[in-house]
């Protein structure tokens, strides 16, 4: 029998299950088995070839945003309206073939949006191009479910399980639980609050069923039995994701008032250019991207070459984006009239800890003849 055929044989048994209290262990064991076959499934050995390798788009500008749907939704459009990179859309499907890749540019950022086939129901299992789309999908920092709005609301649900079915899971947060492998000792499990959802026999079964017998486990969150298995995985991918419904033009306005007050959604029509300002601005800020501007002692700051960071960096990130040198030397950064900025009009000394935020202007003397130099040599590291 194969791993497909055993997916199958355990996705039923757990359809056939009903959900109790009585049955928790038993479909505990279920997903344990299911996510290893899953695991085998799409991380093939290497005898086997690359099956689960991406399409080869090059990773540039400052984020990655990926558009994922069923075929003939309008994802070429949408490309080809943001990021003036010509897709080739037609009435039929399966136009796009490969990855076709364009650039947003926005607040002196660039996002690269990438245009990915239409992919069918089964691609978690490799039917079409399935596996090359997740997989170039979860090296992206926001994917985009690309869906029709005049189509029932199933596709939406078929979407959703199959990036699940691949390990990427969409607006959800890593789980808090600390898991360390250990040589000796035996299992150390331990709780900061109560288990709920899950309790220590089922856990250290699982523990068992992937044949580890010495680590320590600490949690410290309610979790459920899904989320202690993504953590023994550790190659789960948690990922932004926002619902764009396209062809809102075609339905009424109640249905597009209902779906536009649904959590992380936008509705739009890429055939009217409806709404397409409003979802950069989203997109922006589901990325959770700042801009930092620098400046030389005396001079202006440079506001048309920011550096676009991810929300919580500090000014040693500032720094070895500029030159890898600049953080070795330094001895303090001045900021101005940023949201991290306290003493308004007047700079603020700042060490390499303190974390930047939107707007914020930083200079510092080791800036002055090193940065100059950077930019020329384009020897940034986004």
């Amino acid at each position: 029998m194969g791993i497909v055929e055993k997916i199958k044989d355990i996705e039923e048994e757990m359809a056939r299950t009903q959900k109790n209290k009585a049955t928790e262990y038993h479909l505990g064991l279920l997903k344990a088995k299911l996510a290893r076959y899953r695991a085998q499934l799409l991380e093939p050995s290497s005898k086997s070839g690359g099956a689960g390798t991406g399409f080869d788009v090059q990773k540039s500008g400052d984020a990655r945003v990926a558009l994922i749907g069923f075929p003939s939704v309008g994802k070429s459009t949408l490309l080809s309206k943001t990021t003036h990179t010509m897709s080739e859309a037609a009435a039929y499907e399966f136009t796009t073939l490969t990855a076709i890749p364009g650039v947003i540019e926005y607040k002196g950022a660039r996002i690269q949006l990438l245009d990915l086939p239409g992919i069918v129901e089964g691609a978690s299992q490799g039917r079409g191009r399935g596996r090359q789309v997740v997989s170039t999908a979860k090296t992206a920092d926001l994917i985009l479910i690309m869906l029709d709005a005049t189509k029932p609301d199933e596709q939406r649900r078929l979407l959703e399980i199959e990036l699940d079915a691949v390990g990427i899971r969409l607006n959800r947060r890593k789980p808090d639980v600390v898991f360390k492998r250990k040589t000796t000792g035996g299992i150390t499990f331990n709780t900061t609050v109560k288990l709920t959802r899950t309790d220590e026999k089922t856990i250290r079964t699982i523990l068992a069923g992937y044949k580890l017998h010495n680590c320590d486990v600490m949690i410290r969150e309610d979790i459920t039995i899904d989320e202690f298995i993504d953590v023994l995985i550790g190659t789960r991918k948690y990922i932004p994701c926002l619902y764009v419904y396209n062809k809102i033009d075609s339905i009424s306005l109640e249905r597009v008032n209902k779906i536009a007050r649904e959590p992380h959604t936008v509705v739009i029509s890429c055939e009217l250019d409806l709404n397409l300002t409003y979802l950069i601005d989203r997109i922006w800020d589901e990325l959770g991207l700042v801009k930092v501007y620098t400046k030389k002692r005396g001079a202006h700051p440079d506001l048309d070459d920011p550096s676009c960071l991810r929300k919580g960096a500090t000014i040693e990130v500032v720094c070895n984006g500029i030159h890898r040198s600049l953080a070795a030397n330094f001895r303090y950064a001045l900021v101005w009239c940023g949201r991290s900025s306290k003493f308004f009009p007047h700079a603020q000394k700042v060490s390499l800890a303190h974390q930047v935020l939107d707007e914020d202007v930083v200079s510092s003397e080791h800036l002055l003849g090193i940065q100059s130099c950077a930019r020329l040599n384009s020897n940034f590291l986004k």
